[in-house]
């Protein structure tokens, strides 16, 4: 993996990205993709949407994830009557002081995992996703920054639930990827079932990097190269879903950025200082699938952006 970087610089921090995901992979049995995914969406800026059913590994995942980061992390769990506030925060007034006092809400962290985001009402869904949005909030007139780095991981029931608000395409758009972890195989739930207890291992992780560590490598990945031909094969992908008669809806220019910026980041995982086709092959499904169908199960979305990257050759 350190081979095209041995002797360069960059070769302290890919041997931080590979102790990190080797952690990762101590506590999160047989993902290895979902937790590579999972950490090229954070290098490169974005956000992550789970869709999956309880029980599979979402919140030992986001928390793996602060741990090993060196990150401050807050879970929140959505419920059906949830009002912004209980989000961004609320001023409340300190009659002692004649003035009123802004108590932050558990956004203000530097990852944040909203838990179950569908069951809440599209009112409070929106208050989370403009933060993610703008990195910032605005409560009475004043606007206060978010912390940075800003990880966002968000979670849904699968849509044939009841009692779940999906989120419209205008929303599920601010998420750079969308990602499915599913059932572990039978050799890695057999290792979890005779292993310790995964909150002892998450108590247990030492960080490898600080959050000054983690905007260092954000920094990186703008770094990695991305080749006119590169560009051009993403412009193809575009092009292809905005022309295909099976697809409902094409790929935005946003997409296309996020496509070039995951890729990235999946480069530089892999040691490497510019960004291969592979690369975008192996993020676009998380990518896009989500903004080409998002009414399709997390299964049937991966494969129309398999269909699609098909259908697009290399030049």
């Amino acid at each position: 993996m350190l081979n095209s970087l041995l002797g360069h610089p960059r070769q302290e921090p890919v041997r931080q990205l590979d102790a990190i995901q080797s952690r990762l992979n101590e506590v999160v049995l047989g993902k290895a993709g979902i937790v590579r995914l999972s950490l090229a969406c954070l290098l490169a800026r974005g956000h992550l949407l789970i869709e999956d059913h309880p029980g599979v590994g979402k919140t030992t995942l986001a928390q793996a994830l602060a741990r090993v980061l060196g990150l401050a992390f807050n879970r929140v769990q959505f419920t059906s009557d949830m009002l912004p506030a209980d989000v961004i925060g609320v001023s409340v007034y300190d009659a002692s002081r004649q003035a009123f006092e802004f108590h932050p809400g558990p956004v203000f962290r530097q990852v944040v995992l909203a838990d179950e985001i569908n069951r809440a009402s599209p009112k409070a869904q929106s208050a989370l996703l403009e933060a993610m949005e703008e990195r910032q909030v605005s409560v009475d007139g004043n606007t206060r920054d978010l912390p940075d780095p800003f990880f966002v991981i968000a979670t849904q029931n699968p849509h044939e639930q009841s009692g779940t608000f999906p989120l419209p395409e205008s929303q599920l758009d601010r998420f750079m990827m969308t990602v499915s972890i599913g059932y572990p195989s039978r050799e890695s739930e057999q290792a979890l079932l005779v292993g310790g207890d995964r909150s002892r291992m998450l108590a247990a992780l030492e960080p490898v990097v600080d959050a000054d560590g983690v905007l260092a490598l954000q920094a990186l990945v703008e770094t990695v190269h991305a080749s006119d031909a590169l560009t051009d094969y993403v412009l193809d992908l575009l092009e292809a879903s905005r022309s295909a008669s099976w697809l409902d809806n094409g790929l935005s220019p946003r997409a296309g950025l996020a496509v070039i910026r995951s890729a990235r980041a999946h480069a530089l995982l892999d040691g490497r200082d510019s960004v291969l086709p592979e690369d975008v092959q192996a993020v676009a499904p998380a990518v896009i699938g989500h903004r080409l169908a998002h009414n399709l199960a997390a299964a049937d979305r991966e494969q129309v952006a398999r269909r699609l990257l098909e259908s697009v050759p290399l030049r």
